[in-house]
């Protein structure tokens, strides 16, 4: 086995003007440089790579890899800023997080045996960008019962705290009703402007960005000439309804949409694989 496997961060035209020089002084996973891997000399599609640590990347290395939230964020930051950097330029076909090969003529192998695949999935995302689409439920001020006995319109201390509980399940029950809503309305303008919708698990815990509950994570796929109507739009889908943020991210790189329809992502192969 060798010191250092590739990596492997998307799929481009290796013709589109500017890329080189786009990557110049770049640098990914490993803080290494970044270059193109064309499929074979004169080929229409590239992959971008860079050399990382082989024992870094090893099967039962990466497993523990995912488990530790400090390097995932590190290789996730690379990962990221040199999509977008590419993004910038030309269109991307991302490949998924950690993808690795034992070397350069494994990536070409990838390139030939998919280039079907990859050429259809950059025709579709060509002049096509990514937007995020949050729907938040916003956390509301507790109600206390009274605190004097006194002041309770005659209802004990029990019946009061129920009574504010009650409301309170209310106020949650609405907010979710105008959440359904707002679902709605950016599901209709979506239906309008984007080329394609991707469902997401709602964020929770450390990975929710936001106050309140996420109820919903969506990503579009919006033509860059749509892209600001699309924004404009969906942040009014919460309009007149109590209790609900919606948050747009992006434009981003299209993630949600690399792969073709109908297809799974290609797994990374194992850098201590025999060839």
């Amino acid at each position: 086995m060798t010191d250092a496997v590739t990596y492997a961060y998307a799929v481009v035209r290796h013709d589109a003007e500017g890329i080189d020089t786009a990557l110049a002084g770049v640098v990914g996973v490993a803080g290494k440089p970044v270059h193109l891997v064309p499929q074979r000399p004169g080929s229409d599609l590239a992959a971008v790579v860079s050399t990382v640590p082989a024992q870094d990347f090893q099967e039962s290395a990466l497993r523990r890899h995912l488990e530790d939230l400090d390097w995932l964020e590190t290789v996730a930051r690379a990962h990221h800023t040199v999509i977008e950097i590419l993004s910038a330029h030309t269109t991307v076909l991302p490949l998924r997080l950690a993808t690795v090969y034992l070397d350069e003529d494994r990536v070409r192998g990838a390139l030939r045996d998919d280039a079907d695949m990859f050429t259809r999935a950059l025709d579709r995302l060509a002049g096509h960008i990514e937007w995020g689409v949050k729907i938040y439920v916003e956390p509301r001020a507790e109600t206390a019962g009274p605190a004097d006995p006194a002041a309770d319109d005659g209802l004990g201390a029990g019946r009061a705290y129920l009574r504010a509980r009650r409301a309170q399940r209310h106020s949650r029950d609405e907010a979710h009703r105008a959440a359904s809503q707002a679902a709605e309305r950016v599901e209709e303008i979506g239906d309008a402007v984007a080329a394609a919708h991707a469902r997401h698990r709602v964020q929770q815990g450390e990975l929710a960005s936001g106050a309140g509950e996420n109820v919903v994570n969506d990503a579009y796929l919006v033509a860059r000439e749509k892209a600001e109507t699309f924004r404009t739009e969906i942040l009014r889908a919460a309009e007149g309804l109590p209790g609900i943020r919606v948050d747009v991210t992006g434009p981003w790189a299209p993630y949600s949409f690399a792969a073709q329809p109908g297809t799974e992502p290609r797994a990374p192969e194992a850098p201590d694989k025999a060839p």
